[in-house]
């Protein structure tokens, strides 16, 4: 499976070991999922992992940006034919479709209004994680 991977999820997997972003976080350190991604959306992780009020150290942020950016699949995305409400939420979306990702996954499902998908499967982590059992059940995963 391919996912783009909201920075809040990815925040909240890497502060708690529970749940499904620490799950979903899991799944692509493991590579059992392929993370898609671009420029903008690893320097938006990098950022908001650096903020102070998360506490992460410094050389872990390094070697999980360094990691992710080996390990994914980084496309060039174009720019989508409808905004979002929020443009900082733009380039995520626009490298699931470029990527032909099977989902995206955030945990602010609001920020990517029906109308604007354009065909993307817009999930919250216990949505994707659903979807993810359910095709490892049929081994589709």
């Amino acid at each position: 499976m391919r996912i783009v991977l909201d920075t809040n999820v990815l925040v909240s997997g890497l502060l708690s070991p529970f749940g499904p972003p620490a799950d979903i976080v899991r799944l692509v350190s493991a590579g059992s999922v392929t993370l898609c991604l671009d420029a903008r959306i690893l320097a938006e992780y990098d950022e908001v992992l650096a903020r102070p009020r998360f506490g992460f150290d410094e050389d872990a942020i390094a070697a999980l940006i360094d990691y992710l950016d080996f390990a994914s699949e980084t496309v060039a995305a174009e720019p989508l034919p409808a905004r979002l409400p929020d443009q900082d939420d733009e380039p995520f979306l626009e490298v699931a479709l470029t990527c032909k990702a099977d989902g995206l996954v955030t945990g602010n499902l609001a920020h990517f209004p029906e109308h604007a998908r354009a065909g993307v499967a817009v999930l919250s982590p216990t949505g994707f994680m659903d979807r993810y059992r359910s095709r490892a059940a049929s081994g589709d995963a």
